[in-house]
């Protein structure tokens, strides 16, 4: 049955090139009904390549799955991207080298599977129907002695194998049976066989063998833009094979675009204007012979001295200009006026790099029209691009990736894969359209941020959310997310009064502005296969809320020396947000917060931990002389009634606190009652975004301090808050 389809396609695809065909059916095949000619040329579903799945190849062992579209692939350095665009190019990319070197095997096989046989790179690359994709395209007659399933979607496979051929596994085994570790087999392999290694590109199932029709895989156009490239050399002048290929493409543009002229009227004002060239062109040679009569008597006196000249011929100059040859003469120049005028040479390397890809993909228009080529054309457009942001500054990705997206809803370029460490395309791209490469024990794993939402609320706030400081978390090994700005400038100096770095254990402070922590734990839920496996740690704080039982009113904030203490009048409650957390309940995120009877917030605690830190106090808040007089108080071990002496009188607030702390004697110490006391005082004195920043700088400079040794002395010591330091040692550790 599958060699009745495939004749049939065959069939078809020879009736489409004789341009005969009206109606094609072969519904005893498949499920559809007549597939009509302008049905066919009009359709822009396609085949896509849905998954590749690696074996053994450097450092990849592991399936892709992959969008019918973009495909931007983010990770760390040595995470696999690369790789992942080198194992493509091997199935697709006819220029690429096929055989492989023995650095390109991973070095992860085990001893016995080496003694067991000689190793072997596999790539399988599925190619899907795209949805409602028309049954009879140019795609599917590529493909069709590739195919391993026949129902809807119907899918191919390609596979590249680089192996030992049989005849030498026997000589292999006996080799390398005395070996005793991987380092001498691989030396083995280096010796005696890797010379004898052949590759096989196969079509089908690859346990038939069948080796792929090396036509049908000229039809893939696999073009390949490298991270360090030479584009000004490329598309100079008309010299160069790219541009003067799309120079000739383009030529009389507006007549071959004209869809109120037919083929034929087409063709005579093309032909008319071709017959115009030429006779300019020859009066233009004419010219140049008329101007140069008379010298070319004297060069050519030269040459009938010389003896050139005998048995009556004699050298002449003559000649013809074609519109191809003239090409040459063009240059591509940039205007940035009427009358400023520039080579493209002295132009910036980023905006170059974006000339030239647009030179690229208007070539892969070309590779792709029939019309033009003929039976030579494409039908399989593929464009990669490895690290786009190495040549463009963060305006100038976004405009790239634009760009990239324009072409591709206009079907220009079929499959589109980018790898990139740049988070200003990560926060311009969608997030179905990321796969992030990384590595965990030492081995590569793919997650697809896209499918980790159980809804669409939730991917839809957190694509908002990633903008080019906060998508950093997909790039990061370990992740801190915090509630605000205060914790994210303070963390990393946190680390360093902990004598840790942030910077070196590759963690990754995140704001996610409040409580909204569920959102992005999505993306990293370990017990979700498409998310990405990361060490987070989330700092929330415990906020002690009551309200007045009988009353429809919300929750407010409260102290905690106030919680609990009147049940007859109040209700009271804690932020349990993220309770599933706690405790090292789940395998990879785990959610830290202030005591439960002591705590309240960040700035809180910080104070309620330093108590008498005077560099706490910065310029911006107010009650200033307040807070150090409190702070000087609780220094000098001064008692509760002398530092609520110190307190304001003014404003409720303070009243509440005095009563308040005053009425907690019973459960609480004097001294965190003096602590609390402060503590309060500073929280309701500060304006936190601005407060933050000076707070940085001033726990900065006194971090400074230290490492000074004139200055060592008046150093001050901090105490990080307990749920922080727990929170650092564990995602450092």
């Amino acid at each position: 049955m599958l060699q009745q389809i495939i004749n049939s396609l065959q069939e078809y695809k020879l009736c489409r090139n004789s341009s005969n065909i009206q109606t094609v059916e072969l519904k005893e095949y498949f499920n559809v009904s007549v597939v009509k000619e302008s049905s066919i040329n009009g359709s822009d579903k396609k085949l896509y390549i849905s998954k590749v799945k690696i074996s053994n190849f450097r450092n990849l062992n592991l399936e892709i799955q992959f969008n019918d579209g973009i495909n931007v692939l983010i990770g760390h350095n040595s995470s696999g991207k690369s790789n992942v665009v080198q194992a493509l190019s091997l199935l697709f990319n006819p220029k690429r080298k096929k055989q492989l070197e023995i650095h390109d095997f991973s070095k992860d096989i085990q001893l016995s599977d080496l003694l067991e046989s000689p190793p072997k790179i596999s790539i399988i690359a599925t190619i899907s129907q795209s949805k409602d994709e028309e049954i009879f395209s140019d795609d599917l007659v590529t493909v069709s002695n590739w195919l391993v399933k026949l129902t809807k979607p119907y899918e191919a496979q390609l596979t590249y194998e680089y192996f030992l051929p049989l005849s030498e596994h026997q000589n292999y085994k006996k080799l390398v049976s005395t070996a005793t570790s991987r380092k001498e087999v691989w030396r083995i392999i280096q010796d005696e066989f890797i010379r004898k290694y052949v590759y096989k590109i196969w079509g089908g199932n690859p346990d038939n063998q069948i080796s792929a029709n090396s036509e049908m895989l000229q039809n893939f156009d696999f073009q390949f833009l490298d991270a360090i490239r030479d584009v000004e050399r490329d598309m100079y002048s008309g010299k160069n094979t790219l541009l003067r290929d799309v120079l000739d493409f383009f030529m009389d543009y507006d007549i071959k675009s004209n869809e109120s002229l037919d083929d034929e009227m087409k063709e005579q004002n093309i032909k008319s204007r071709k017959q115009k060239f030429i006779s300019d062109a020859d009066n233009l040679i004419l010219e140049l012979q008329d101007r140069m009569k008379k010298g070319k008597e004297k060069i050519l006196s030269y040459a009938s001295e010389i003896g050139a000249s005998f048995d009556r011929s004699r050298p002449n100059f003559d000649g013809n200009l074609s519109e191809f040859e003239l090409y040459s003469a063009l240059k591509l120049i940039v205007e940035y006026s009427k009358d400023i005028k520039i080579p493209v040479s002295h132009n910036g390397l980023g905006y170059n790099n974006l000339i030239f890809m647009s030179l690229l993909l208007a070539k892969m228009q070309i590779n792709t029209d029939g019309n033009y080529l003929g039976s030579n054309a494409k039908v399989f457009p593929i464009l990669t691009i490895e690290e786009p942001e190495a040549h463009l500054h963060p305006t100038m990705q976004r405009q790239f990736l634009n760009f990239i997206n324009k072409n591709k809803e206009n079907n220009k370029v079929r499959q589109i894969f980018i790898t990139t460490h740049s988070t200003h395309i990560v926060s311009s791209t969608s997030l179905d359209n990321i796969i992030c490469l990384y590595k965990k024990k030492n081995k590569s794993h793919v997650a697809y941020p896209g499918k980790v939402f159980a809804d669409e609320k939730s991917k839809k706030y957190v694509e908002r959310f990633l903008d080019s400081t906060k998508s950093d978390m997909l790039f990061s090994e370990k992740i801190i997310l915090v509630e605000g700005i205060a914790e994210q400038l303070l963390m990393s100096i946190f680390a360093k009064y902990l004598n840790k770095s942030l910077e070196e254990h590759h963690v990754t402070v995140i704001n996610v502005g409040g409580r909204y922590f569920d959102h992005f734990l999505r993306l990293f839920d370990s017990k979700n296969k498409n998310a990405i496996n990361r060490k987070v740690a989330c700092l929330t704080d415990i906020d002690p809320l009551r309200k007045e039982k009988g009353k429809n009113g919300k929750f407010e904030k409260c102290y905690p020396f106030e919680y609990n203490v009147d049940r007859d009048r109040f209700e009271y409650t804690k932020n349990t947000h993220l309770k599933d957390y706690f405790n090292k309940k789940h395998p990879n995120i785990v959610a830290f917060t202030q005591d439960e009877k002591y705590g309240k917030t960040f700035e809180y605690d910080l104070v309620f931990a330093n108590p008498s830190l005077e560099i706490l106090i910065t310029d911006s808040m107010s009650n200033k002389e307040e807070l150090k007089n409190l702070m000087k108080a609780y220094k000098n071990n001064k008692s509760l009634i002398d530092l609520l002496s110190i307190l304001s009188n003014k404003g409720d607030e303070n009243n509440r606190i005095r009563n308040a702390i005053q009425a907690a004697h019973e459960t609480w110490s004097e001294d965190d009652q003096k602590r609390a006391l402060i503590a309060s005082r500073y929280l309701n004195s500060i304006n936190k975004g601005e407060n933050a920043l000076e707070l940085a700088y001033s726990l900065q400079e006194n971090l400074e301090k230290k490492k000074d040794k004139q200055k060592e002395m008046i150093f001050q010591e901090l105490n990080v808050p307990v749920y922080i330091k727990k929170a650092i040692e564990w995602v450092c550790s």
